[in-house]
């Protein structure tokens, strides 16, 4: 793929700047037992769920935080989709062909736009371009599609052909990230900041900033993932989008039954699981460290980084963090379905060890003042961690476990908890953090190679300023393989990336989203066309 970047992710441009439903962009899947009301299926009505922040602006290529990657599913269509196992499927597209740096694809007949326009051939052209061409900005381009990729529409056969600067391991499954706009949005992208313009199951009817967004369904909608179709029984008229910043509320709200739907990850999913309601699990990375390794920051220096990876007891911070219901990272895209499962991090990992810790940043040249602080060149080694308040109160307890390991090396680490919107900034504007738990959410290798190579930003998606050329080569050597036959040497690089310190992933979890009076599923992002609704509830 060609590496060249953009977004947040993840905001932009984290897929997964943490803890939402699927934090980035990309898929998570399951379901899990329990009763969401009684009574029978039924159609119509209202699914009201809970999101915790505002998206603000609501163009669904512009950012891939997780709240408006929610929101997109409902209004906006992909080319393919893939189920919880990986395997792709049809959406907009019936059928394709993969020939390595061609991709052809062909439309469903008769899809409609919400007013009832046609999406055609050249209307999903567009879109390509535009998210691959980097001057746009788009989070999907160098992410989902490969930088530079160009398309060109057969409007007779209803077919749209991609042509990639190189070979994409993973383009199908890219292709099922990127939303498709309407040739209306396309033309004027100032309407789809507070509107929407798209093929999905539902269209935006009423939205009324940091409160609610309200859908209605879009008439005759017969292209969804895998064929889903509007007709189907159980399906609600119309999804209500709720604000609800504190998640007790949420809580509080499923259990009245006044949502439907809200995802929860704190304290309160014992006591909802208690309540025997129905939950979607989302396997998740929710611990990774990075570094900014920028000229400026001691993070530059590989043994600090080494040292104070060291330091941290990592497993204890886990269990702390995920209040003990997690487990230790295994690799970098761990969002289900994972394309490349495996080990990449047990191996490479460097050990927890305070004595030999010290003894790097001894022969390193940081000697410790009477405070205990340690200096270099009339430099202490003072610096400021970023960690997401997604994570709640156990997030801060991790947070300040940290702090005190970090203390006893010598260390004058500042905490500053941040919002999702606070910590994309910081990351991607200010750049003023020396280390941040930010978990970046994807489900396959190639999605995360520009946060790891490439240019920085406002150019890239570089946050931490990585330059590790062993990854670099060995991600040269995995593009050469298509799919899931190069996962060996897609897990190879990542190895590099955890043995120099350059990210450490040290907490997975299993999300839930909560569902009360409706069943759904989870692949990615909750879809609205597994919503059932159901009586009694």
């Amino acid at each position: 793929m060609a590496r060249s970047v953009t977004r947040n992710t993840i905001t932009p441009r984290m897929l997964g700047l943490a803890a939402g439903v699927c934090l980035t962009a990309t898929a998570v899947a399951g379901c899990a037992g329990g009763d969401s009301g009684s009574g029978a299926v039924v159609s119509g009505g209202t699914f009201t769920m809970a999101m915790d922040s505002d998206p603000g602006n609501l163009d669904p290529q512009a950012s891939a935080a997780s709240d408006l990657y929610q929101l997109s599913y409902l209004a906006y269509d992909t080319l393919l989709s893939t189920d919880s196992s990986g395997k792709v499927q049809s959406q907009l597209a019936t059928a394709w062909q993969d020939n390595g740096t061609t991709v052809t694809l062909t439309l469903h007949k008769g899809i409609t736009c919400a007013d009832g326009s046609a999406f055609t051939a050249q209307t999903a052209a567009d879109n390509i371009d535009y998210v691959a061409d980097p001057k746009n900005n788009s989070p999907f381009g160098g992410v989902f599609l490969p930088a530079g990729t160009k398309a060109t529409a057969d409007a007779a056969a209803g077919a749209v052909t991609l042509t990639l600067p190189a070979p994409a391991p993973f383009i199908l499954n890219g292709l099922a990230g990127v939303p498709m706009v309407c040739a209306k949005g396309m033309a004027n992208r100032k309407l789809l900041a507070t509107g929407t313009d798209g093929t999905g199951p539902y269209q935006l009817t009423q939205a009324v900033a940091s409160d609610h967004y309200t859908y209605s369904q879009h008439t005759g909608y017969a292209w969804g993932p895998n064929g889903a179709t509007g007709s189907v029984k159980g399906l609600p008229a119309q999804i209500t989008v709720k604000i609800v910043p504190n998640e007790t509320t949420a809580a509080n709200l499923l259990l009245s039954g006044q949502l439907n739907a809200a995802p929860i990850l704190g304290p309160d999913e014992q006591r909802l699981a208690s309540s025997k309601l129905f939950s979607a699990d989302v396997p998740a990375l929710f611990g990774e460290m990075w570094f900014n390794q920028a000229a400026s920051r001691a993070g530059a220096d590989e043994q600090v980084r080494l040292a104070l990876t060291e330091a941290l007891d990592l497993g204890e911070i886990e269990k702390v963090l995920t209040s003990n219901r997690g487990e230790p990272g295994t690799t970098l895209s761990a969002t289900a379905p994972v394309a490349c499962p495996g080990n990449s991090v047990t191996k490479a990992l460097p050990a927890h060890d305070l004595t030999k810790a010290k003894a790097t940043l001894d022969a390193d040249g940081w000697t410790a003042g009477t405070d205990g602080i340690r200096s270099k060149n009339g430099r202490q080694l003072a610096l400021t961690l970023v960690y997401n308040t997604k994570a709640g109160s156990a997030g801060s307890a991790a947070a300040d476990l940290a702090q005190q390991q970090w203390t006893q090396l010598g260390a004058k680490v500042t905490l500053s908890g941040q919002d999702d919107t606070a910590a994309t900034n910081t990351l991607f504007s200010t750049g003023n953090w020396d280390i941040a738990w930010e978990p970046v959410n994807v489900s396959s290798p190639d999605q995360l190679v520009p946060f790891f190579s490439g240019p920085a930003p406002a150019a890239g998606d570089n946050f931490a300023h990585i330059d590790d050329t062993a990854y670099t080569a060995a991600v040269a050597e995995a593009d050469k393989t298509q799919g899931a036959a190069g996962c060996g040497q897609w897990l190879a690089a990542e190895a590099h990336l955890i043995s120099a310190a350059d990210v450490i992933p040290f907490a997975n979890t299993v999300e839930k989203v909560f569902g009360s009076g409706a069943r759904f599923t989870v692949v990615g992002e909750l879809l609205p066309t597994s919503i059932r609704m159901l009586s009694g509830s």
